[in-house]
């Protein structure tokens, strides 16, 4: 692809008398939509950074961006997209070409995402997209917002620690093969290896007895060693060592193999379950080396995770700034609108995206009122910090009293004891106070430690609803008051039946997330690494924005993703 972008071009007469002709006989196709609707949405200039004003026309960035676009809404291959281009005049309508107009590559496409990971460009067209809308009114701070997550498969194969020991090594032999064949010949006995390590891992089946596999794994482990002493040899070439096959496999080998010296010499040994580096640190596949092992809800996957948000207000009254007119054509509230979209590897909790979520949301200036969460991402200190820090209230169930007492749903939990918090005081329920008071770090964070003298605890009549200890007085743990406060509130509010009911708007993300799903493949990764796998998902958000926008657009609010068995008998209804 060129450096220089060449002008986004007006549509054609004779391309769009055509296309308007063909689009009478149906529903009107979403390509054209956009351009009528939001004419040049991503403007050349808004690319700049990542292409060069030197160099021959080439194809305009805008362009190649509303071509991602719509290949994600409907989860096209960059051939497929390519073809459409050339044949579909829906297409040709949208960029602005000739109807002979031959297209491009399909590669353009590939060097297109590439320019934009590497220039930090990848939400560019999200960004864009809302930011017009918000010109529209579309979108805006305030109101609610719901976030969720879901797993997303990395576009590599799972292996256990057999296979990822083989493949890894295989690959990095792959890659010196390739680089420097000469001194490969003399560094290992290429005919014996070639043998053992031709094969990609998957194609045979290894060993069915557990010490033929143990066996195994120290063969590959020795060899792995042995190319890696080879690789970092005074004679050998310095550069080998540089490789990113080579640095995967030290890495890999790092993890997953020590040697230990013996009378015999150095022995190859495989660390033990209890030895493996995190699951945050340990590489998952020599090929996406940004891919880790998760585990959500009893399901194991070898990837990513996606947030997504989205706004989901109940009213219409999301008027447009003065003298700034919403988009025509539409009656009824605006859709749900993604307005945010972060991708993680795997192993990272949803907690820990609470706040750079919020973060992501102001830096739009797209902050909720109340966001609408489920209780993997609440705790009371982010409860409290969100406040504090950007006015956001989070609607969140908060994990309940975990005391036996509170589990066995007998005796007196920690909300029968009454807490004088400026006496630094606790009450039982028969009128007896604490006669202890400290602050304390347990598990890593602060705490209160509560307690009663045992001396009043040991004749009470009703010690055996109290506590379990059979010497000692009652003790409580409680976290610092403003958290505290803010947990016993949130308890008390969740087992109302009006505040269940408001929660209930956060089911909604699940369908948004099947919609993501289903119409742009987002589950399974195309492409492999932490910021291809992201400017994927970046494309998809504004896909199925667009998709929203246009059932909008034709009287059909999209206010859910999915359309009732009862919408489906009545046509006129369907979303």
């Amino acid at each position: 692809m060129s450096m220089q972008p060449r002008p986004w071009p007006k549509v054609p007469e004779l391309t769009a008398q055509v296309a308007r002709a063909v689009a009478a006989r149906g529903p009107y196709p979403l390509a054209m939509r956009v351009r009528d609707e939001l004419g040049e949405l991503f403007a050349d200039g808004e690319f700049a950074e990542a292409f060069e004003a030197r160099g021959r026309p080439g194809w305009s960035p805008g362009q190649l961006a509303l071509v991602t676009v719509l290949q994600f809404a409907e989860n096209l291959t960059d051939r497929a997209a390519v073809h459409r281009v050339r044949y579909g005049m829906d297409l040709k309508y949208a960029l602005g070409l000739e109807l002979d107009d031959p297209g491009f590559d399909a590669s353009v496409l590939s060097e297109f995402r590439t320019r934009l990971v590497e220039h930090g460009m990848e939400e560019k067209v999200l960004d864009l997209l809302l930011t017009a809308l918000k010109d529209r009114g579309l979108v805006k701070a305030g109101g609610r917002q719901r976030t969720d997550s879901t797993r997303v498969l990395a576009a590599v194969r799972d292996l256990n620690r057999l296979e990822l020991a083989g493949e890894t090594l295989r690959a990095a032999l792959e890659a010196l093969a390739c680089a420097a064949p000469d001194w490969l010949t003399q560094a290992v006995p290429v005919r014996e290896w070639a043998e053992r390590y031709g094969p990609r891992i998957h194609s045979w089946h290894p060993p069915a007895s557990t010490s033929k596999r143990e066996e195994m794994a120290l063969v590959y482990g020795r060899d792995g060693f042995a190319l890696l002493e080879a690789v970092h040899a005074p004679d050998a070439p310095a550069w080998l060592r540089e490789l990113p096959a080579v640095q995967v496999l030290r890495t890999i080998w790092v993890q997953n193999y020590h040697r230990a010296v013996t009378e015999a010499g150095a022995e190859v040994k495989r660390r033990e379950s209890k030895d493996l580096p995190p699951g945050r640190l340990r590489l998952a596949s020599p090929y996406d080396t940004d891919a880790r092992y998760g585990l959500k809800q009893g399901s194991w996957w070898t990837g990513y995770k996606i947030h997504i948000s989205e706004s989901c207000d109940e009213t219409d009254d999301q008027d447009a700034p003065t003298g700034q007119a919403p988009i025509p054509g539409a009656d009824g509230p605006p859709p749900r609108l993604i307005t945010s979209i972060a991708t993680t590897d795997a192993t990272v909790t949803d907690a820990e995206m609470t706040e750079p979520v919020h973060h992501m949301l102001a830096a739009r200036g797209l902050l909720p009122a109340e966001h609408f969460l489920d209780s993997g991402y609440a705790s009371a200190e982010l409860i409290v910090g969100m406040k504090k820090n950007f006015g956001v209230t989070l609607v969140t169930p908060v994990l309940l009293n975990s005391s036996p007492q509170a589990r066995a749903g007998a005796g007196f939990d920690r909300t029968a004891f009454t807490i004088d918090w400026d006496k630094r005081q606790a009450t039982c329920p028969r009128g007896d106070t604490s006669t202890w008071w400290s602050p304390a770090t347990q598990r890593g964070t602060k705490a209160i430690v509560i307690k009663f003298d045992k001396e009043t605890c040991r004749p009470c009549p009703v010690r055996d609803q109290c506590t379990r200890s059979k010497t000692g007085g009652r003790t409580l743990s409680l976290q610092p008051r403003e958290l505290q406060e803010v947990l016993d509130q949130a308890r008390l509010q969740q087992s109302d039946e009006q505040w269940r009911a408001k929660y209930g708007t956060r089911a909604g993300v699940e369908g948004t997330i099947h919609q993501a799903v289903a119409v742009t493949g987002m589950r399974r990764a195309r492409y492999r690494g932490l910021k291809k796998t992201h400017l994927e998902h970046a494309f998809s958000a504004v896909a199925l924005n667009l998709i929203r926008l246009d059932a909008w657009w034709n009287g059909h609010p999209l206010d859910r993703t999915r359309t009732s068995h009862l919408a489906r008998l009545d046509p006129a209804r369907a979303v």
